[in-house]
């Protein structure tokens, strides 16, 4: 029986599903943008901890590895960090930037690294290949 019923953060998401980006992104800095693989010098700016999932939604991570990888990253964990990653995956899943699976999701070469990392041409190629729509 699949364990979904008040499992990660006490929602209905499973804290074993694997979480993947469905979106080109940008690390530049410290901030995490959307990125257009036809301009890539034109990025929306993701709020800061939106960029922290979406740059974290490898495919070959769970939902609870995020919650304890966020979790170490602080000497004294916040009191609503849980809640606060339900709700940003939620609106991720909601808005489709991100997705859920039950499996391990090898990413496509076009979303498994910043834009700053990838060949424009060997991406662009990748993306027309596959049918890959924009999002």
């Amino acid at each position: 029986m699949e364990n979904t019923k008040k499992t990660l953060f006490g929602s209905l998401i499973n804290k074993n599903h694997y979480f993947y980006r469905t979106v080109v992104f940008s690390r530049a800095g410290n901030k995490v943008a959307l990125a257009d693989i036809e301009h890539p010098q034109q990025t929306t700016d993701l709020e800061e901890w939106m960029g922290v999932v979406i740059s974290l939604a490898d495919g070959e991570h769970t939902l609870q590895e995020l919650v304890n990888f966020m979790a170490n990253q602080y000497q004294q964990v916040p009191e609503k960090l849980a809640e606060t990653l339900e709700s940003i995956v939620e609106r991720l899943v909601e808005s489709k930037m991100l997705l859920l699976s039950e499996t391990k999701v090898q990413l496509p070469y076009y979303l498994a690294a910043p834009i700053e990392h990838l060949d424009l041409d060997k991406a662009k190629k990748l993306i027309k290949e596959d049918g890959y729509v924009l999002h």
